[in-house]
């Protein structure tokens, strides 16, 4: 495992805006995460925007995330990062309103399935980087229904960020990316490893958002994660997650040798500015630095 002296550090960030994502936070879990180094491999099985992932940079780690689309862009990043960056040129010279709608409405056609991971990957982050709030939302269907955005000037091509994620994603590390269930990581995980959760939070009210896909992640979604971190810290390995600051959430994970960390954090995607303000929520850990 490498030592924090002699790790080499990518200035690098999400190539995605993510709701929930946690750059703002890196600084607070820097206090209460276990130092890269001091466990086998690294977990984080609701991948999102991969801020605490590009954070932390570990030599060894196992990335995960029901959205199929998201993964594929980060494969696509790791594998084909040349043919992503001709592909998203083409969107950045076309982009207007009306072309926008054009890509958008690419999975609403029966052949969508037979574009290329390229194809896939550079619509999915042209219209993460153009649509209304960055925002990643589905209909039941699984299409994408977000609206336009209003922006004057999308950075639709983060060429140099893009090329950072692609070689973090390799340069002799041992990454493995997987479209899968976070509850795969019950497949992988052993004593001494570390995983981080970060799933859709427990609800304040009916309107919170809680689904990054067709699936909702609901209380019975969230009792089932509780039991999964319980099994987790059986086996002995470090386990952190974040949540929303509600009492069910405390009652879920009142067990032994777990602690509660206050937060607070700024929500930034809400269609509401008056909803973007700083808020508590919880990190939860089973470990003693």
């Amino acid at each position: 495992m490498a030592t924090a002296l002699n790790r080499k550090i990518i200035s690098v960030y999400p190539f995605v805006k993510w709701a929930g994502g946690k750059r703002q936070l890196l600084s607070e879990f820097k206090k209460y995460f276990p130092p890269v180094g001091s466990y086998k491999r690294y977990f984080e099985p609701f991948l999102g925007g991969g801020a605490v992932f590009f954070d932390l940079q570990p030599d060894r780690a196992v990335l995960m995330d029901i959205n199929e689309e998201l993964i594929n862009a980060y494969k696509v990043i790791q594998n084909n990062i040349e043919g992503l960056i001709e592909e998203l040129k083409k969107h950045k010279e076309n982009h207007s309103k009306d072309y926008y709608y054009e890509i958008r409405d690419w999975d609403r056609l029966p052949y969508y399935k037979e574009r290329t991971a390229v194809e896939r990957a550079a619509r999915f982050i042209y219209l993460n980087r153009t649509c209304f709030n960055g925002l990643y939302r589905v209909n039941s269907k699984g299409h994408f229904n977000v609206p336009f955005g209003q922006y004057k000037n999308p950075r639709i091509l983060d060429e140099d960020n893009l090329r950072k994620v692609h070689l973090l994603l390799n340069n002799g590390k041992d990454i493995l990316i997987e479209h899968t269930d976070y509850k795969k990581v019950l497949e992988y995980a052993k004593e001494g490893d570390f995983i981080y959760f970060d799933p859709p939070y427990y609800p304040l009210d009916p309107t919170s958002f809680t689904s990054y896909t067709k699936d909702n992640f609901g209380p019975e979604e969230h009792k089932e994660l509780a039991a999964v971190f319980k099994e987790l810290t059986d086996r002995g390995c470090m386990v952190a997650l974040s949540n929303s600051s509600t009492e069910e959430v405390r009652k879920l994970y009142s067990f032994d040798g777990v602690e509660l960390v206050p937060l607070q954090a700024r929500r930034s995607i809400n269609s509401d500015v008056n909803g973007r303000g700083a808020i508590e929520e919880l990190l939860i850990i089973n470990y003693k630095l």
